[in-house]
């Protein structure tokens, strides 16, 4: 019974550490990122000129009226 306490002390251990690697890694990378961005500064945005856009027309169809269909007499059908 006190080799399984041990065990899952060292497990847990185990995790807390793979844990902290990685947070410290991550830290490392944010870091060096920060520091190669410190001295850039962005140049200035130009003052925007509002543009009137073109206008949009839109091609449409006019519906077009169905033609009345006129059908002739019916026809009889011989069967042979």
């Amino acid at each position: 019974m006190n080799l399984l306490s041990v065990q899952g002390a060292g497990a847990a251990y185990c995790a807390l550490l793979f844990l902290l690697c990685v947070i410290v890694v991550h830290l490392v990378k944010l870091a060096k990122l920060g520091y190669r961005t410190r001295g850039k500064r962005l140049p200035p945005e130009p003052p925007k000129v509002e543009e009137r856009p073109e206008p949009v027309y839109y091609i449409v169809e006019r519906k077009k009226k169905r033609a009345r269909a006129e059908y002739s007499e019916p026809r009889r059908i011989h069967f042979k």
